[in-house]
């Protein structure tokens, strides 16, 4: 994966890294908070990854 971030392409060891992983290993690496805020946004990853809560549901 380099050291590059997954946003901004920028050097994360220079920054405040964070580094993501799920069941299959390393999904992204980012300077700081900042650069992983910008990339779910423009990547749209929250977008119906979510059930949506009621107050009348009894659960997702």
């Amino acid at each position: 994966m380099g050291d590059d971030c997954t946003y901004c392409g920028a050097d994360v060891t220079a920054h405040d890294p964070l580094y993501l992983e799920d069941r299959d290993g390393p999904v992204g690496q980012f300077c700081n908070y900042a650069c992983l805020t910008e990339h779910v946004e423009r990547e749209g990853l929250v977008v119906g990854d979510a059930c949506e809560w009621s107050p009348d549901a009894e659960g997702c």
